[in-house]
């Protein structure tokens, strides 16, 4: 048998084994000439990393799990997050690599995490389940779903800091092990107490890499290199404590040597509160960074260029009635491997909106990630989130832990006109879903305060999927004001990846003939 028809049958049973599909034909039963698209088929498992929570002896945490109803898998599964095995207080103390003596007990920790109970368990789809928790000593959490909970299964984790430094709404989309994670929009400063969680799902360790670019370029670190992340472990890293140099814009670039991880920056300043901020889209010519609200006071823009080559921008704000250029920003040059910041103040000037980035010259699309440092409120009442920059919702995006007050819906077309379709689930105590469909012009964003389930109880998640026409991205802002505090938090909506295209593959039994 040739090596290549070998390759060919290995691919085919690699790939039926990690969707539980393969449509295998004989010989005659179909035309020859015809060639079948590919099909798109619900995954089997899906993995979800939280960073820890625990801010401040007041942090109050809620965690909501959920997988959408439609188009999940036919078998029965799990969807549980389970505590990690611990997180060390800081990648400083000495955490590039285990030390002998610790192996053992760190394998009896881990014994005793597995064999723990659920901090939050999912029992089926289309409704959401709950858990909460108190205080800084939180941990980490690790968790899988398989089965027909597997498609599109997303957590939410959502924290309130009522006073202190780090007060706030923290809300993140728990995230997906990878291996490479962009953030714009990090710093240095001393107002600043800016920390990296990484959050190892395996039961190896993994060993990440930490780079720090500033407007000058890369920031000197002996220590960002080869940091250990235990197995089931989570690692925070305090972004100051890896270079001598203070900078107010500064990209995070997390890479890792062997394993994986989750990745997300968990950013504090003095005067403006707390949030997490979740990875940009992977560098790519035009970006899109959606659901800047209307009531902005300030509005900050950071973008970084990891090629070789500058990258020279044109900045568009897409409102309700179209597109406009910010006085004075209508561009953005950006050096090679140097992070640029742009102050864009009240640009929505009390209408909701989107950022657009494209290339300044046609055909001239120069790699680049981005995100948004957004402020709401005045003086001592202020109240920050980020919003980095994201994919279109495709095929299916869902956002869980909306409330029946204090949850917008924005949605924005940055080409062609598009047709979503919302979909609010029931309750996590109770109610049923409700649907509704939007039709989203060309070159604009509406911000829509989103279905709510009939008799709600709880709190529930929102479904979004494409219908018709362009693409189109999405952003949830959850606002829970307190203390005449506008506090609120952004969640970007990509694609859930609840779906995996699957080639048609043949029997072909010529190929056993050498």
């Amino acid at each position: 048998m040739k090596s290549t028809s070998l390759s060919l049958i290995a691919g085919t049973v690699a790939l039926a084994a990690v969707t539980g599909f393969a449509a295998l034909t004989a010989p005659g039963e179909a035309d020859a000439g015809e060639a079948k698209a590919a099909a798109r088929l619900p995954v089997e498992r899906s993995s979800l990393l939280c960073p820890a929570p625990g801010l401040s002896d007041l942090a109050e945490t809620t965690y909501t799990s959920f997988t959408p109803a439609a188009g999940s898998g036919g078998t029965a599964g799990a969807a549980d997050l389970m505590p990690s095995v611990s997180t060390t207080a800081d990648a400083g103390d000495d955490t590039s690599a285990e030390k002998d003596g610790e192996k053992d007990g760190k394998k009896e920790e881990s014994k005793k995490a597995e064999s723990g109970k659920p901090v939050v368990s999912l029992k089926k789809p289309g409704m959401p389940a709950t858990a909460e928790a108190s205080g800084s000593d939180a941990p980490a959490l690790v968790g899988t779903a398989t089965g027909e909970l597997a498609p599109g299964w997303t957590t939410q984790q959502t924290t309130t800091v009522s006073a202190g430094a780090t007060r706030g709404l923290l809300g993140v989309s728990c995230t997906g092990p990878d291996t490479n994670f962009w953030f714009p929009a990090a710093s240095t400063a001393k107002s600043r107490e800016d920390y990296v969680h990484l959050t190892n799902p395996d039961d190896t360790a993994a060993v990440a890499d930490i780079e720090l670019y500033g407007p000058d370029g890369s920031l000197k670190s002996d220590v960002g290199e080869g940091i250990t992340v235990p197995a089931r472990s989570s690692v925070p890293v305090l972004i100051s404590t890896l270079t001598s140099e203070a900078a107010d814009d500064v990209t995070v670039h997390v890479t890792t040597r062997t394993g994986r991880v989750g990745a997300v920056v968990r950013a504090a300043g003095d005067e403006t509160g707390s949030d997490w901020l979740a990875a940009s889209v992977d560098p790519t010519g035009t970006l899109v960074l959606p659901g800047i609200p209307a009531d902005a006071t300030d509005v900050r823009l950071v973008a970084f260029a990891p090629g070789e080559d500058d990258a020279d921008l044109k900045v568009q704000l897409l409102g309700k009635n179209g597109a406009i250029s910010p006085a004075g920003h209508e561009d953005l040059h950006i050096k090679s491997n140097m992070t640029a910041g742009v102050d864009l103040k009240d640009v929505t000037r009390g209408e909701a909106g989107s950022l657009l980035l494209t290339p300044a010259e046609s055909g001239r699309a120069t790699p680049v990630v981005a995100a948004l440092r957004v402020v709401r409120g005045t003086g001592d009442k202020r109240e920050v989130a980020y919003i980095p920059a994201t994919g279109p919702v495709g095929a299916q995006a869902t956002v869980a832990d909306n409330r029946a007050k204090g949850s917008t819906l924005s949605l924005t077309a940055p080409g062609a006109t598009g047709k979503v379709k919302v979909t609010a689930s029931a309750g996590s105590e109770g109610g049923e879903q409700a649907v509704q469909t939007y039709t989203v012009k060309a070159g604009t964003t509406i911000a829509v305060t989103p279905p709510v389930p009939a008799g709600l109880k709880g709190s529930y998640a929102l479904t979004i999927e494409t219908e018709s026409g362009g693409p189109v991205h999405a952003a949830r802002t959850l606002s829970l004001p307190e203390g005449g505090i506008p506090m609120f938090t952004v969640q970007t909506l990509p694609d859930d990846g609840g779906t995996v295209e699957v080639p048609n593959a043949e029997q072909d039994l010529s190929v056993l003939g050498g």
